[in-house]
């Protein structure tokens, strides 16, 4: 039931945003069509969704972020100053509702951020739902800047759409959840959900539902993932390593290094691509498998804790979110975010294989006693026999 209410209050599903500017750029310099966008009659141009300057070559940084009861879009100071757009100009329909000036990691931005309860106050177009989703959508536009009688700068409106699954929950006779390790991170304002989980085999098909015991040498395979929000964020495991405590940071019990600085720290670990049979990187997508040999450690008991820190990328930061095992120094310059997450999953039991002392005990051991004991009262016997036969001959002569 938990896992059901995390998914119906879910980041994001999906976000779509529209820019309107009106106004023209250069048609010498729209040589991008990723960037400029041609009339059809090849005389003038515009700047594509999210670009701006006479080139287009400045990105506004335009960013929509759907929370589990919020929305809000925003853009960099720049782009509205470019356009000559004060901040105080901005506003949804209902106009009381005004954008705000935040700074994130040195960069201003200007932006709106919506709960759900004012989404209808602020003029929020009627919320539209099918079988499966809820569409809430919103316009933020600029009010003219009159200056006598003319408006000579130009007019900004954006349309933006935060797109929730609906799901309608289902009751079971039992639940049927998998054991699995969850945290949530916020960045940026933003909520997002990482879980990691152990697999039976490659294939990453069934998770363990209940503490395994695994065999000795056996594969060990152990997917991090980012469930919420889906494909917003690059995942990198930062480091992994087994306890005989529950508690991460524990000083009792031993402790053995799997994954550190992003890199193999255990000759048995490999990173695995989602696809079957291949390997992977660290760092390249949200879902990060990797696969190490069980082993245990040389004190009871014959179990271990596994936890593994991760950190969140954005998905314009692959090269940096990627470490880089083969130089001197495996830890590059990842962009620093104001939080990471730590996760723990255990215990998972290790599968004793049968002492051999017992088997001896048991084949020989045992088998041996037995002779030495049948040959004792045969010996007894042997003597008592003769005891009595050498009374019979003198009871015979009285």
């Amino acid at each position: 039931m938990k896992q059901i209410f995390l998914k119906l209050i879910s980041v994001l599903f999906s976000g779509f945003m529209c820019l309107r500017v009106e106004g023209i750029c250069s048609v010498e310099h729209c040589t991008d069509p990723t960037r400029c966008v041609l009339s059809g009659d090849q005389r003038s141009c515009k700047c594509a969704t999210g670009f701006y300057s006479a080139h287009c070559d400045q990105s506004a940084q335009i960013k929509v972020m759907c929370g589990r009861d919020y929305m809000s879009i925003r853009a960099t100071e720049e782009f509205f100053l470019y356009h000559k757009v004060p901040l105080e100009a901005l506003h949804l329909p209902n106009e009381s509702c005004h954008a705000q000036r935040e700074v994130i990691r040195e960069t201003p931005y200007y932006m709106f951020r919506i709960s759900k309860e004012k989404y209808l106050a602020c003029g929020g177009k009627p919320l539209r739902k099918n079988t499966t989703h809820l569409l809430y959508s919103l316009t933020i536009q600029s009010a003219p800047q009159v200056t006598g009688n003319i408006i000579r700068d130009p007019v900004i409106k954006m349309d933006f759409t935060c797109i929730y699954p609906y799901i309608r929950r289902v009751s079971l006779p039992f639940p049927v959840l998998p054991l699995s390790s969850e945290t949530v991170m916020q960045v940026d304002e933003m909520d997002a959900t990482i879980h990691m989980l152990l697999y039976a085999d490659h294939t990453f098909t069934k998770a363990y539902t209940s503490a395994p015991t695994i065999e000795l040498r056996d594969k060990v395979y152990v997917e991090v993932a980012v469930t919420e929000p889906a494909d917003y964020f690059l995942l990198r495991v930062n480091d992994c390593w087994a306890t005989q405590s529950p508690q991460p940071n524990s000083t009792k019990g031993l402790l053995h290094s799997l994954i550190h600085n992003g890199c193999v720290d255990d000759q048995t670990v490999s990173f695995l691509s989602l696809e079957e049979g291949q390997s992977g990187n660290n760092g390249e997508s949200s879902t990060v498998r990797y696969s190490f040999d069980m082993f245990r450690f040389t004190t009871e008991p014959p179990e271990l804790y596994l936890h593994c820190s991760v950190q969140l990328c954005e998905l314009d930061d692959l090269k940096s979110c990627m470490p880089s095992c083969n130089a001197i120094s495996k830890r590059e310059a990842l962009r620093e975010y104001p939080s990471q997450g730590l996760l723990s999953y255990g215990p998972i039991r290790i599968e004793m294989p049968d002492q051999p002392e017992s088997s001896i005990l048991t084949t020989v051991v045992l088998p041996v006693a037995g002779v030495w004991t049948l040959g004792f009262f045969i010996t007894v016997l042997i003597s008592v026999a003769k005891a009595g036969s050498r009374r019979i001959p003198k009871t015979e002569a009285h």
